[in-house]
């Protein structure tokens, strides 16, 4: 089982924590991965694009000229596609992009996700995450005491709204509850920073 020192907010150790070698100690199997974060950017996607073919685009009714005799192509409406405020073709329609995967596979992903940032030292234990108000400084003066890059993912035990709203301001930060963390935004911020009383809350809902 993998273990991983936890400090306080002023970046000092203050014990160290046995993690999980089923949640924090799995295998990282990168197909599995690229799957989730596909299927989480596909997810996002409202589908709601659309464009106008040439039976939607008002007038044209009228044909320009005669068919014949004039010398020019003949043409039968001035919202065929290749007119100034024709009609679109083969543009795009509104759609569904959703895509479900099984749950095994989320597990396996998220897992996955968690053990190479604890594998990569990018995760942080931290024995409590508080504020006493709603500061900036409190939180900027915490990230910088224990070393978190720019890009980091708060994950807390519960909604903090002073802690939310101090993170909110800080540029590459962002928060969330550890029964709403997912592979992307693990993924994609360069520090992992989690209150040590959700990694155990981790552990319990998924393990």
């Amino acid at each position: 089982m993998p273990n991983i020192k936890v400090v306080n907010m002023a970046g000092k150790e203050v014990s160290e924590l046995t993690l999980s070698d089923k949640v924090f100690g799995a295998e990282v199997k990168g197909a599995v991965l690229h799957s989730a974060v596909k299927a989480y950017l596909a997810n996002q996607r409202q589908g709601t694009q659309s464009t106008l073919t040439r039976t939607e685009v008002s007038g044209g009714g009228k044909k320009p000229w005669k068919q014949k005799g004039t010398g020019r192509a003949r043409q039968g409406s001035t919202r065929s596609p290749q007119w100034t405020h024709g009609g679109v073709a083969l543009g795009p329609k509104p759609r569904c992009y959703h895509i479900t995967l099984n749950k095994k596979t989320k597990r396996t992903a998220l897992f996955g996700a968690l053990s190479a940032k604890v594998a990569e030292g990018k995760m942080i234990v931290v024995d409590e995450i508080k504020a006493t108000e709603y500061k900036t400084k409190t939180m900027t003066a915490m990230l910088d005491a224990i070393g978190a890059d720019k890009k980091t993912l708060v994950v807390l035990p519960e909604v903090n709204a002073m802690v939310v709203k101090s993170c909110g301001n800080i540029d590459g930060v962002n928060t969330t509850v550890y029964n709403s963390i997912n592979v992307y935004d693990i993924l994609n911020c360069d520090t992992l920073v989690v209150d040590a009383a959700a990694v155990k809350k981790i552990e319990e809902v998924y393990a």
